[in-house]
């Protein structure tokens, strides 16, 4: 052995390195479009945290994004019943029933959001907007013009992806 080398193993404790935040880390992967990843990293962040209603909503979100609309509806379901203030997890559910042709229900969920936000986003404006057109003219559909998701990201801040 070496001059200072100890054969026994190192004592005393090892503190754990703080882990960065899962919310942080899946909300700049869905910013990125990795939304599996995204996926992930809201899991691990439910592992820590427990499943809160930003994992819920997150959770949704990335479902959302991938197409997985029943998943999305029963995680932002989930959400809105954990917490029945969060405007975003009450869009992101409009637009999902949006996507699953239930333009009714989803004109009502976007109504929610709408008031709870106090009428303060353009964005979820927009999205009542659509949904009451497809109830006043079944065959408007969003082919027609360009369709939008508003995804949260971070407090407060929203993000508006275009979808083709």
């Amino acid at each position: 052995m070496g001059a200072g080398a100890d054969p026994f193993a190192p004592t005393g404790s090892v503190g754990r390195a703080q882990s960065v935040d899962g919310l942080i880390v899946g909300h700049r992967l869905m910013a990125a479009g990795e939304y599996e990843l995204a996926i992930k990293a809201y899991l691990r962040a439910a592992g820590e945290i427990g499943t809160t209603v930003d994992v819920l909503s997150a959770l949704g979100s990335a479902n959302l994004q991938l197409g997985r609309l029943g998943q999305a509806e029963d995680l932002l379901r989930k959400a809105v019943k954990k917490d029945e203030t969060f405007v975003p997890a009450w869009n992101n559910l409009g637009v999902v029933l949006m996507e699953r042709q239930k333009p009714g229900e989803a004109s009502r969920v976007f109504q929610t959001a709408f008031a709870l936000d106090s009428g303060n986003s353009d964005e979820i404006r927009q999205n009542l907007q659509r949904a009451l057109a497809q109830i006043e003219n079944p065959a408007y559909t969003s082919e027609k013009s360009e369709a939008f998701d508003l995804v949260r990201r971070g407090n407060g801040r929203y993000l508006i992806l275009a979808t083709p």
